[in-house]
């Protein structure tokens, strides 16, 4: 789809009725006459516009749409307090409303963006204003606490942290603080985690909006406080294009969202998750490359789907299968009907030596339970815990070669033969661990690896969770969504720790929330992992069959 019109670009205000201004970067396609608008609501500077993962604005308004990229309210030029979600509904809407009254607009409006700018979409669209037609959603939240904040009790701290230091910067900078920022700047490239100190944390207190991170922190359980933020869409029925990432953080949002609108809405909702990580949606993500086809189709796809809803063109959405994943391993596209596809729980136990945190071949997966018990013991040392290496939780995110930290003592290994036929699956792989400690609390990491026969080791996903009060029961660990294919001759495996630090904190041991809690007071835990008999652990995974690749 080459370019068709001459682009011009100019700036445009809208005065809202509390009499703040939000300023607006507009791109006009010359000579197209009358055309639809799409637009992005975001907080980090209208000039970038999303560039990290997007097509400059001006590609699309060369194929003939008005597009508007606007900063939210107390961000780049627009006036006002920004103050985290709490204008974005009804500024939202003023904006849509508009936006579809500009000059040279034909009254329909498109929305698109990710994260925040996802977020924006959600919130503009929950008002219902009439000249919204359709959404592109990408990598975001509907509920802040489970699908951002927290992921099964766990704090991710190292992503919430460093969004903050993020925003922080920016109104530090925006107040002109020359030495606020440049304090958070250097923070962002190194987070004080461990021992911040006392000026960067009044740095924190003082330019992070609505001061949320203290919120979030002070907030370790789902309630009243997590409840006014999630935006009321049971009104909305429009289409969507949903995207993901399966090294995003928030892939637990994009999921929730598809999932609730295609239960329920009459128009289209089409799902698309690709290899990437939160930026950038590209080929090579962490240690792995996964080849041209990883290479992003989001902006010729979104294209197509302003085309069909806001032009009346057709472009095939609707007889299209409407989920898109792209499977690990084979490095190809999957079309399916649903999500999650249709597939078989498949049951892996664990087999043990007594030695799975000593020796990478003490520790097992069999389609078959064993004979008799035994267990593993794992001990946490708070002092050196074990590290984040890439998945979705950890900054850099990604797949990476983890094979020195599966050979750790405090890392117990589960894995298979090497396969002799290919194994695909797709879905939420659960790890159902029974854990004996006599700990007040832990937190339990999950990560599923792809081992090559020459020995390196790449992880596809993980799941995480802190556990309260629990001193002998099975633990329920969902890991992050994957769809994935481990060849012939490969393994899978399954790792298990107590600490995945700093993408989520370390547990101290005391039941303490983690906010709370005095490192200097942080106590060794012990858990006896379970295998067999009565307390056995198994992996289920939800395997699909074999596809084919298809066109993009």
């Amino acid at each position: 789809m080459p370019p068709v019109f001459p682009v011009q670009q100019e700036t445009a205000t809208l005065r809202l009725p509390d009499g703040v201004e939000l300023v607006s970067d507009l791109y006009r396609p010359e000579s197209a006459g009358d055309v639809p608008v799409l637009l992005m609501r975001q907080p980090y500077g209208r000039a970038i516009a999303s560039t990290v993962v997007y097509a400059h604005p001006r590609w699309y308004a060369a194929h003939g749409y008005l597009v508007v990229i606007q900063d939210v309210r107390g961000r780049g030029d627009s006036g006002g307090e920004f103050r985290l979600f709490e204008h974005e509904v009804e500024d939202g809407v003023a904006t849509v409303n508009w936006a579809a009254q500009l000059p040279g607009s034909d009254g329909q409006v498109g929305m698109y963006g990710f994260s925040y700018q996802g977020m924006t979409q959600l919130y503009a669209a929950s008002g219902q204003p009439a000249a919204l037609r359709v959404l592109c959603p990408g990598m975001l939240a509907v509920d802040l606490y489970d699908d951002w904040a927290y992921e099964n009790g766990a704090f991710c701290l190292q992503a919430s942290l460093g969004w903050a230091v993020q925003l922080a910067a920016e109104t530090a900078r925006l107040q002109g603080d020359r030495l606020a920022y440049h304090t958070l700047y250097a923070a962002s490239r190194d987070l004080p985690i461990r021992e911040p100190s006392l000026y960067f944390r009044e740095c924190l207190r003082k330019y992070t909006p609505s001061n949320f991170y203290e919120g979030w922190c002070n907030h370790p359980e789902p309630g009243e406080y997590w409840q006014q933020f999630v935006p009321d869409l049971t009104a909305v029925d429009l289409p969507m294009l949903h995207i993901g990432g399966w090294f995003d953080p928030y892939l637990r949002g994009t999921l929730r969202l598809y999932q609730d609108m295609a239960a329920r809405a009459r128009s289209p909702q089409h799902l698309l998750i690709g290899p990437w990580a939160h930026l950038p949606w590209s080929r090579r993500v962490g240690d792995a490359d996964f080849g041209p086809e990883a290479a992003s189709p989001v902006d010729t796809l979104q294209l197509r789907w302003f085309d069909q809803f806001l032009k009346g063109q057709e472009r095939g959405i609707r007889s299209q299968m409407p989920v898109k994943l792209f499977e690990l391993g084979p490095n190809r596209w999957r079309e399916f009907d649903t999500w999650p596809p249709a597939a078989e729980r498949f049951h892996y136990h664990l087999h043990t030596t007594g030695l799975a945190s000593m020796r990478e071949d003490a520790g097992t997966l069999h389609t078959q339970p064993p004979e008799q018990a035994g267990e593993d013991v794992l001990v946490h040392d708070p002092w050196r815990p074990v590290p984040a290496r890439g998945g979705h939780a950890a900054s850099p995110a990604g797949a990476f070669e983890r094979s020195a930290l599966d050979t750790r003592s405090d890392v117990l290994t589960y894995t298979t033969a090497p396969l002799a036929e290919a194994l695909s699956w797709a879905g939420v792989a659960i790890a159902n661990i029974h854990v004996q400690t006599e700990a007040n609390s832990f937190d339990l990491c999950a990560i599923l690896s792809d081992v090559h026969p020459d020995g390196r080791v790449f992880n596809l996903c993980q799941g995480y969770t802190c556990v309260r009060v629990v001193r002998d029961a099975p633990i329920r660990l969902p890991l992050q969504a994957c769809c994935a294919r481990i060849a012939v001759g490969h393994c899978l495996r399954l790792s298990l720790s107590a600490a995945c630090f700093p993408a989520y904190p370390v547990n101290p041991g005391t039941g303490k929330p983690t906010s709370q809690a005095d490192l200097m007071l942080a106590q060794v835990v012990t858990l006896r992992v379970q295998c067999g008999g009565d307390r056995a652990s198994q992996l289920q995974l939800p395997v699909v069959a074999a596809g084919q690749e298809c066109d993009r």
